[in-house]
Parts: structure tokens; C-alpha cells; sequence
């Protein structure tokens, strides 16, 4: 071996890393791509898309055209196991029981509650004046003068 060789040899040895920028035969870095986006984006597809795909997987009989469609398509088998589940449950909720005329509003809610505490507070006022007639018929029977009352009913 020749003494250019053993220096080069003693330079950099096999397999070993170069440090970036350390020497000046290095070959210059090359400029990032300007069209490449910083951050990837997430897939969307629309529901013609999907339903379109769906039927195509449908209408497949042999035993490799579901995996040869999604390969084409670039899509993963969840896709398809997820648009599925979609399907079904869009079929189920449009099958549903629908309820006919104006939706409640939350406003008609709390009025309803109110109208409930209303009827029962009236109950609870009739029972408290039932209460009180017997009570002064008792006091009129027994001869024990009661105070009237009716001068408190301002407050």
C-alpha cells in the first residue's frame, strides 16, 4: 500500500462516520424541497367517496379484490371496517321511529317544573289551612282565645 493510501486509511476508517461539515471533500448537503409541508395532513374523504368504495368492495367475489381495491386505493382494512359501521348505524337512525311535531324546547322544560312545584306548593297551603280551620274550631270548643291572625297575613 502506498504512504497516500495509509494516510487516508488513518484518516477515515472503514465504516466510520464523517462529521457534518468537517471536511472540505464532503459533498455539500442539498437544500430541503420547498413544495415538501411541514407537517403532514390527515386524510379526509367524503361520504360519495366512501360509499363509492363500499360498493366496490361489495360487488368484489374473489379472494384477493378487497385487499387489490385498498392497495389501489391506499387505504388500511379499518377503513373499510369503519365505514361500514357508519353505514349501519346512518341505515339504523334513518329506520328509527321519528317523533312528529314541534321539538321541546328547554325553556317548556323548566316551565314545567315550575307548573309541578306550583301544584304542590298549592296542596301543602290547602292541607296547612285545613290545618289551622280545625285547629281554631278546637280552640272554640275548648274556650281558649287565639289571637287573630289576620293582621300578619301583610308580611
Amino acid at each position: 500500500m502506498g504512504t497516500l493510501q495509509a494516510l487516508k486509511a488513518l484518516e477515515e476508517p472503514e465504516g466510520a462516520r464523517r462529521a457534518t461539515g468537517g471536511s472540505a471533500s464532503a459533498a455539500p448537503a442539498a437544500a430541503p424541497d420547498p413544495e415538501v409541508e411541514a407537517s403532514p395532513r390527515r386524510r379526509q374523504f367524503t361520504a360519495e367517496y366512501k360509499l363509492r368504495i363500499l360498493r366496490e368492495a361489495d360487488a368484489c367475489k374473489g379472494g384477493g379484490d378487497i385487499g387489490a381495491l385498498l392497495r389501489r386505493e391506499g387505504l388500511y382494512s379499518s377503513n373499510l371496517s369503519e365505514w361500514r359501521r357508519q353505514r349501519e348505524e346512518l341505515t339504523r337512525a334513518g329506520m328509527a321511529k321519528r317523533h312528529r311535531g314541534p321539538k321541546a324546547r328547554p325553556e317548556d322544560r323548566r316551565v314545567k317544573q315550575l307548573a309541578r312545584e306550583n301544584a304542590r306548593l298549592k296542596r301543602r297551603l290547602k292541607r296547612a289551612e285545613a290545618i289551622i280551620s280545625i285547629q281554631k274550631k278546637a280552640s272554640e270548643l275548648l274556650g281558649i282565645p287565639l289571637k287573630n291572625l289576620d293582621n300578619d297575613e301583610g308580611d
